[in-house]
């Protein structure tokens, strides 16, 4: 590993790229903790405490991981990068509806680019949306218990917070873009990773105060329990690696065709069909339903709803059940969504290629859902089970949750998601120049 490190800076294009993307992430970090004007700092730390030591969350909770920690400060990154990953996602699905958007990107390089371009608009949108949103809400003092977070209310704050978050967001967008084109990896995957991983300090800060005898609260935690934790920690990263790796793998062979004097086809091929399409997808998509009610429960002031939001918090009975259910659904959504079997089956057939012992055409599309079908069933209860690992974890062990969210979640999903791929990035550079690559038994093989 470390001789691979260092072959990584003897090839100036790579080691130029490399450098490249650690002064941008760097940037990154830096601009989140910039605060916004207007706000109250000690105010608005005091209000996210408050959150942190309530059962069930809210969706600040879920901007505030993306954003690193940008959102409970409110600094000029605190939007992150969610409207970016919002409007990804509105577009991918609408692409699926609307028959010109499904034209436009089978257009190959051309149609991307205009696709990305309406990414960049529907980013700027959401951005003005939820900033406005954002400081209308900071404005009213009874939400936060008495808490006055923004010291000159109005609509000076309001027009300066929107241009100030709006911004952010799209300072953040243009350096994934050029972590894409000039760095090394997928640029807006490395930025929300490099939040999630910043968390990781305060995690290990929170174990040794748990862990230590000389705590004002004492050892909390036994030697035993930490190995214990070490243990599920490698167990989860291998097992996210595996899921996140595995595909099933459909034989496809094509007929030999002769045209003149030349010989076509005739090869044998396979169509990977991934164990986890949806990836970390359906758990945004899950969490964000899931904590809804308990965001909308702290601005209406209506007891019966309030006891109703409060029936759907972490560690009840029917908050596990419908996240559960909802990340099942999701995962089969997001299939849907991208999979398209018939088309898979047309062009199959267009090109001579047919699956051993299935008939091309409506026989083909068939056994494609077939296979799909119980493929994601095992990705989807998997990632189901990763969703709700750290709450398990937090009821065996009594550790705090920024501890037991690196046992699985969200962020456990993204980190060893980006890193395989930054990986097998760094790894063709080295084998494109000769060099020793990070995997000596074999190459490993990308999200996608």
């Amino acid at each position: 590993m470390l001789s691979a490190l260092v072959n990584s800076f003897k090839i100036p294009d790579l080691k130029r790229r490399l450098i490249i993307t650690a002064l941008l992430i760097a940037i990154y970090r830096i601009g989140c903790y910039v605060p916004t004007p207007g706000i109250d700092g000690s105010a608005l730390a005091e209000f996210f405490n408050r959150i942190a030591k309530t059962q069930g969350g809210t969706l600040f909770g879920i901007i505030n991981m993306f954003s690193g920690g940008a959102m409970e400060r409110l600094t000029i990154f605190a939007l992150g990068i969610m409207p970016y990953i919002s409007a990804s996602i509105i577009l991918q699905l609408l692409t699926a509806v609307i028959p010109a958007l499904e034209k436009l990107a089978k257009e190959g390089k051309s149609g991307q680019e205009k696709i990305n371009q309406y990414t960049r608009y529907g980013t700027v949108v959401l951005s003005v949306i939820q900033s406005f949103f954002i400081a209308m809400w900071l404005e009213d003092p009874a939400r936060f218990e008495g808490l006055r977070i923004v010291v000159n209310p109005g609509w000076s704050f309001r027009l300066l917070t929107v241009l100030t978050l709006s911004t952010g967001t799209i300072f953040i967008m243009w350096l994934g873009e050029q972590i894409q084109e000039r760095g090394i990896g997928n640029g807006i995957s490395l930025v929300i990773t490099a939040g999630i991983i910043s968390r990781i300090p305060a995690a290990i800060h929170q174990l040794f105060i748990l862990i230590s005898p000389f705590s004002p609260s004492r050892r909390q935690i036994q030697p035993v329990t930490l190995l214990i934790m070490l243990g599920l920690l490698v167990f989860v990263v291998l097992a996210v690696i595996l899921v996140t790796q595995g595909q099933r793998k459909i034989p496809v062979q094509y007929a030999r065709r002769i045209v003149g004097r030349k010989i076509f086809g005739g090869q044998s091929t396979y169509i990977p069909l991934k164990v986890d399409t949806s990836g970390v997808i359906a758990i945004i998509f899950a969490q964000s339903i899931i904590l809804f009610p308990a965001t909308m429960a702290s601005f209406i002031a209506n007891p019966a709803f309030q006891r109703w939001a409060h029936g759907l918090v972490r560690g009840q009975v029917l908050y596990s059940a419908v996240y559960s259910l909802l990340i099942i659904f999701f995962c089969y959504f997001y299939t849907a969504i991208v999979f398209n079997p018939v088309d898979l089956a047309e062009n199959m057939k267009k090109y001579g290629g047919f699956i051993p012992g299935i008939r091309p055409g409506s026989s083909t599309v068939e056994f494609l859902d077939f296979v799909m079908t119980r493929v994601t069933l095992a990705g989807a209860l998997f990632i189901a089970f990763i969703a709700m690992f750290p709450d398990l974890i937090m009821a065996w062990l009594k550790v705090p949750y920024l501890v037991a969210s690196f046992f699985g979640g969200t962020g456990i999903l993204i980190i060893v998601g980006v890193m395989l791929d930054t990986i097998k990035q760094v790894e063709s550079h080295l084998l494109m120049h000769h060099y020793e690559g990070f995997i000596k038994g074999g190459h490993i093989k990308g999200r996608r």
